[in-house]
């Protein structure tokens, strides 16, 4: 899937997902932003790009922060000249029973997870519009699709995603925009090393559910993402596809 010289904006880009990511896409032959807010973590990203040969512009952006969203992709387009793809990685998550949870857990869930990437997705639209073209993939969850415990309002935020991804992809599809969304399964990652901190049988029980008898690497996903940020699926757009070993089969 050769993606030379296009431009994609990876939300945080700088761990996990977004790095495994950005990785991929950049020896596709993207040109990759990787925007996180964790500046240093951008450009460690970006080094390893480099390193490895590849086109990479670090930059930081918190997606909680309307202002922040356009100013990142203002400079993604005064360095790079325009933003061909949009990768909506950034999240976060608490897990904890729902009663034990709190409002301002909630907000935060909310902010990050679905208002970030509604903010991104428009802060790149008209330039997408203006093209004639463009591609974004959301990352929501299987949590958004079938449940999960401890993470009702994460479900919650990620099943907005997935509705959000459909209502966009039947709106911009005349200005020849592909929206797509990728759910992860249980994937290794700091995130969820973080989650799994008090409960050291997680990984394990889960390994034993997931026919394919592991956990995602981030690689995993970012294949799939390559896939829809493509040519290869320039024809599939408001589509929802679950990377999880089996785990889920919706």
């Amino acid at each position: 899937m050769e993606m030379k010289d296009r431009v994609v904006i990876v939300t945080g880009g700088g761990s996990g997902i977004g790095r495994g990511t950005s990785l991929t896409l950049a020896a596709q032959g993207a040109r990759v932003a990787v925007a996180d807010i964790d500046e240093g973590r951008a450009k460690a990203v970006g080094g390893e790009i480099e390193k490895a040969g590849g086109a990479a512009f670090p930059v930081h952006v918190d997606v909680t922060d309307g202002r922040s969203v356009r100013a990142m992709v203002q400079a993604v387009i005064g360095r790079l000249g325009r933003v061909d793809g949009l990768v909506n990685n950034a999240g976060w998550d608490k897990v904890e029973p729902f009663i034990q949870s709190t409002e301002e857990t909630w907000d935060k869930v909310l902010a990050i997870n679905l208002k970030g990437q509604i903010r991104c997705a428009r802060a790149v639209l008209d330039d997408m519009m203006q093209r004639g073209g463009g591609r974004i993939v959301n990352i929501a969850s299987d949590a958004g699709r079938v449940g999960s415990s401890g993470e009702c309002v994460y479900g919650a935020a990620k099943g907005g995603v997935i509705a959000f991804t459909k209502g966009l992809a039947r709106e911009v599809a005349r200005y020849k925009i592909n929206v797509n969304c990728v759910c992860p399964g249980p994937t290794d990652t700091p995130l969820f090393a973080q989650v799994a901190q008090g409960n050291p049988k997680l990984a394990e029980s889960l390994q034993k559910a997931i026919p394919w008898r592991r956990l995602a690497q981030p690689e995993d996903i970012a294949g799939a993402v390559a896939f829809f940020l493509s040519d290869a699926a320039a024809y599939i757009t408001g589509q929802t596809l679950s990377v999880s070993g089996g785990l889920t089969m919706v």
